[in-house]
C-alpha cells in the first residue's frame, strides 16, 4: 500500500513539557508516554498505545474505570471535569498508590 506511513503505537511528537522516559504527557489531544527523558519543546518517541504504569492523583482507581489526564498535575485520575480521557485502569490502584495501571485508548 503506497500511503502506509507506520504502525502508530509510538508516535514521534513535540514534548510540551520536559519529561522523563515513562512519564505520561498530552501533546494537544493525544496522550503519550515518553520512551527516553525529552526536554521542552524537543521532538521524541512518545508510546501511544499499550498498558502502563504511570503516575497518579491521590485516591483509589478501581480496575474498569475511565481515567483521564490532569495536564496542570501532570498524573491519572478519575475526575472528568476539566481532564482530558486517555484510558481505563486494567487494574485496581489503592489510594496511597503512587502510580496506575492504565490501558492507553
Amino acid at each position: 500500500m503506497k500511503n502506509y506511513v507506520q504502525v502508530g503505537d509510538v508516535l514521534e511528537l513535540t514534548a510540551p513539557y520536559a519529561r522523563n522516559s515513562g512519564e505520561g504527557a498530552l501533546v494537544g489531544s493525544i496522550f503519550g508516554v515518553a520512551c527516553t527523558t525529552v526536554a521542552n519543546g524537543a521532538k521524541a518517541s512518545f508510546a501511544v498505545k499499550g498498558v502502563f504504569d504511570v503516575a497518579k492523583a491521590t485516591g483509589a482507581i478501581t480496575e474498569g474505570a475511565l481515567v483521564y489526564w490532569d495536564n496542570t498535575a501532570l498524573n491519572v485520575t478519575t475526575t472528568a471535569s476539566g481532564n482530558t480521557l486517555i484510558g481505563h485502569a486494567v487494574a485496581a490502584a489503592q489510594s496511597g498508590d503512587a502510580t496506575a495501571r492504565i490501558l492507553i485508548r
